[in-house]
């Protein structure tokens, strides 16, 4: 795993087996400590239990919780610290597998950074565990004492087949119908832990296995873990079917260490340096991760050298904290005779854990808005500035020279990626894996003019200015709008991957505009390219998109329903409200040329498709944000980016106006 992260991915391109692994073997570890004292003394010990686990395991993490806000903080934009701080709490109450869950599926979260506790998200699902299955163990225990033929193993696995079989079952379906939640959440890890208590439930049956075949089963687990890091990568659907791969021959692995003999695959694991490096593990584990996160946020990506010099160097804190905070806090003679101290030790070092993280949330700059008139959106004009003389022999309003005067802008840096359009509280953007058609509506519910407004969230980011301008001229609105999706026939690219659920979604979306015959379709896009081939994600090309527009363009213009293209914004190549942030003496080093963001965002094929398709109309925003043929970050005291490409609602709103001198002239003639 540790190479795996160091990014010597051409060596372990599927080393987060490693994860997996680890499950089988904590589920086996644990579980059999908790049914020897069950067979020992007839009962559990939950309290007993509970202060073993904090004292070995909470000092070292608060440690590394404190050590890692102070790293995010000397290395990472404010803008993110408000985000990983959470993390670190939530790193620190080991429930940060649910926050990484929830931040995979959200559309709006797609500018953070890689955590700086990610790696916690595995402790989390294994303390979770922790705390239900010894109940279990003390409930079986409890039925087994009052039932004179009842055995306890056999009740006992029969207790973790409950487990394993509804979370199995649970990570085959999330795994198929939401990949990035099913990764992180507990219900469909549990099985994994599962199986290493069902190996340690089976001990006494075990060393009954003939020594050859014991052998034989080790050499081939361990073989068939190996080969899985090697073999398996990112793009295989985890954890699925697939992960019974790595945790079956981690089982079986384990089943053979007990009658394998000297030969047997558990010698291998028996070396001093395994060892040493075995009892290192936690440690090694916690620190390898946000030293691997600073490094790459300062130098930048690091390769597979860098990696690896990173990797070895997170064994010095690793190996001082086994040693000065670990071990004697572990073995201590006054914590391991109080329970209770136990606890108390562990609960403040969770204590330390969380503060750790809110510091780093409440470090974040308070807003840089109007502070003679309390801040807020109403005090700033924004686009209302454009084409405003200057003032005093000053900078003309929106120019770049007009940055040097700017002393507040709203939304705030730390605040811009919330700038977002009521439509995303409203659930009316579908998501990347639904070919579900989602509709909302806004405007006049009784207008004479309907329009259908189609796309993805660069359509969806004017939804406050088409609200307000199809009021004003009694439109009936009916928005469709998914997640990284535009509105074409051709095949988009998710990351790597063809974007399969895109193309059922246009099909479907096709269909319901032709049924409701709007007067228009309004629409916009971020991408500018789309796939040769539909089954190669590599095949992008510009022609593609344009073909793609155009045969859905050219679909509806045969059925009488003209197509007006909104234009997709100048792109800024980068994180604008993260460069003013960082610097906010200097607005214009966070300008971008025009003609650079044209070219770089959805527009030249928009305006290609328009060319082909008779009736298609175009309306282009970008003199609005780029006045000059530059495009600064904010104009009329209004940041104008947000989120990636976006912009901040706010600025879309002071854009209404101009919006409607395009766009109501353009509806016009599409109703004619």
């Amino acid at each position: 795993m540790l190479l795996y992260h160091a990014e010597v991915v051409e060596l372990v391109p599927g080393g987060f087996v490693g994860v997996d692994v680890f499950f089988v073997i904590s589920g086996f570890l644990i579980t059999g400590l908790l049914i020897r004292e069950l067979e020992r003394s007839g009962r559990v010990s939950l309290g007993r239990f509970y202060a073993r686990r904090a004292k070995r395991l909470l000092p070292a993490t608060g440690v590394v919780l404190v050590v890692t806000a102070v790293l995010t903080w000397l290395s990472v934009s404010v803008v993110q610290w408000r985000v990983f701080g959470g993390d670190i709490v939530g790193a620190a109450l080991y429930v940060v597998n649910w926050v990484l869950a929830g931040r995979s599926v959200d559309y709006l979260a797609e500018d953070v950074g890689v955590s700086p506790v990610q790696h916690f998200w595995s402790l989390a699902v294994e303390e979770q565990f922790y705390i239900v299955w010894p109940l279990l163990l003390v409930l079986v225990g409890w039925w087994v004492r009052r039932r004179t033929h009842a055995r306890l193993r056999p009740v006992m696995a029969v207790a973790i087949g409950v487990v394993i079989v509804p979370s199995f079952v649970i990570s085959l379906v999330w795994t198929a119908s939401n990949p990035a939640v099913a990764f992180f959440v507990t219900p469909t890890r549990l099985w994994e832990l599962g199986i290493g208590a069902f190996v340690a439930i089976g001990a006494p049956l075990w060393p009954r296995v003939p020594a050859r075949v014991a052998w034989v089963l080790g050499w081939f687990g361990l073989v068939a873990v190996v080969v899985s890091a090697v073999v398996l990568t990112e793009q295989v659907a985890w954890p699925g079917y697939a992960a019974l791969w790595p945790t079956v021959a981690t089982a079986l692995v384990i089943v053979a260490g007990f009658t394998s003999g000297r030969w047997g695959a558990a010698s291998l694991l028996a070396w001093k340096p395994a060892v040493w490096v075995g009892g290192l593990s936690y440690s090694l584990y916690l620190w390898h991760w946000p030293l691997l996160v600073t490094a790459t946020n300062l130098w930048g990506e690091l390769g597979g050298k860098k990696g690896l010099l990173v990797a070895a160097a997170s064994f010095v804190p690793a190996y001082l904290s086994y040693r000065l905070v670990e071990n004697p806090l572990r073995f201590s003679k006054g914590l391991s005779g109080s329970n209770r101290l136990s606890l108390s030790l562990g609960g403040n070092f969770t204590l330390v854990g969380v503060v750790a993280g809110l510091v780093l949330v409440l470090a974040v700059p308070t807003s840089t808005t109007n502070p003679e008139q309390g801040g807020g959106q109403g005090q700033a004009a924004g686009a209302a500035v454009l084409g405003s003389a200057a003032t005093g022999g000053g900078p003309t309003p929106g120019s770049v020279a007009s940055l040097a005067e700017v002393e507040w802008y709203t939304p705030g840096a730390t605040e811009a990626v919330t700038d977002v359009p009521p439509s995303y509280a409203r659930g009316c953007q579908q998501d990347q894996e639904s070919t579900e058609v989602r509709v909302c509506e806004l405007g006049d519910p009784d207008g004479a003019v309907t329009l259908v407004v189609v796309g993805d969230s660069k359509i969806l980011q004017w939804w406050s200015a088409i609200d307000q301008i199809a009021q004003d001229q009694g439109w009936r609105i009916i928005s469709m709008t998914k997640s990284a999706c535009g509105f074409h026939a051709g095949m988009q690219n998710q990351g790597a991957e063809p974007y399969e659920s895109c193309v059922g979604w246009n099909e479907n979306v096709r269909a319901e505009i032709l049924e409701i015959d709007p007067d228009a379709v309004l629409t916009s896009q971020r991408k500018k390219s789309a796939l040769e081939d539909p089954t190669d994600g590599s095949t992008l090309s510009t022609d593609a998109m344009v073909e793609a527009l155009e045969e859905h363009w050219t679909v509806l213009g045969d059925a009488g329903i003209p197509v007006i293209a909104l234009l997709d914004n100048p792109s800024p190549g980068g994180n604008v409200y993260e460069c003013v942030a960082e610097n906010p003496d200097d607005l214009s080093a966070c300008a971008f040329d025009l003609d650079e963001g044209f070219d770089g965002s959805g527009a030249p094929s928009m305006l290609d498709a328009a060319e082909r398709v008779d009736g298609a109309q175009t309306i282009d925003m970008s003199p609005y944000l780029c006045p000059d043929g530059t495009c600064p970050p904010v104009i009329g005291n209004v940041l104008i980016y947000r989120q990636g490409t976006h912009l901040t609602d706010t600025y879309v709103r002071s854009l209404t106006d101009d919006l409607a001198s395009l766009l109501v002239p353009a509806v016009d003639r599409a109703v004619e």
